[in-house]
């Protein structure tokens, strides 16, 4: 299963609180955050809902 950094790269003020909490599931809260997730379809399907306020990187 491949690998998936994701970064925090924008504020989460004046965001709906599911995108607050969506980023606090995915253990992010302040910009230049980083964290390393396996891929999964759960894992993806936050991502998506957020990815305007992430860099994604794809580890392999």
């Amino acid at each position: 299963m491949s690998k998936i950094k994701v970064t925090q790269i924008k504020s989460q003020i004046d965001r709906p609180q599911s995108q607050k909490d969506t980023m606090v599931a995915l253990g992010l809260g302040k910009i230049n955050k980083s964290r390393i997730h396996e891929s999964n379809p759960q894992i993806q399907g936050m991502i998506d809902k957020v990815a305007h306020m992430l860099k994604v990187e794809h580890l392999g």
